[in-house]
């Protein structure tokens, strides 16, 4: 009888410790160097401000992050969505306010996990705000099973 009871508080005293975020002042030292966890693994100095760890070569502002500073969305611009043929399966263009037209018609979108998501059709198109991620902007269509990437025109 001891032993599925000790297995039981041992089960629920691991399920109760949860993992602890980074303290506070870690995580201004973070923000104040430009850093992350990753890059300081790999020599970005906390110690530093973001300026001298952008000339290390640890820091990149992104275009997106400097469209935010100047109140300007990540998103707009001309964009074309590719076939993996090459071929153009749709344009996209996209104001300041992030009203979006897909092949010169109107359509609906939202922001989603920092990406804007809008439809038409059966098609779904996804656009990331982080101009850092690579590979992030692509459209599917689900019912026919094909998809491609969208790249800024």
């Amino acid at each position: 009888m001891k032993t599925p009871s000790l297995l039981t508080v041992g089960i629920v005293l691991l399920a109760s410790s949860s993992a602890q975020a980074i303290d506070a002042h870690y995580r201004r030292l973070l923000e104040r160097s430009g850093c992350t966890q990753t890059s300081e693994a790999q020599g970005c100095d906390i110690n530093k401000t973001r300026k001298e760890n952008a000339k290390a070569g640890f820091v990149a502002d992104a275009p997106a992050n400097k469209a935010a500073a100047a109140g300007q969305t990540p998103y707009a611009g001309q964009w074309v969505a590719k076939a993996a043929s090459g071929a153009t399966v749709a344009t996209i263009r996209i104001n300041a306010k992030e009203q979006v037209w897909v092949s010169g018609k109107r359509v609906k979108a939202k922001r989603s996990d920092g990406a804007l998501v809008f439809r038409d059709g059966k098609i779904t198109y996804t656009i990331q705000g982080d101009r850092r991620l690579q590979g992030e902007d692509a459209w599917a269509d689900f019912d026919a099973g094909t998809k491609g990437p969208i790249v800024p025109e």
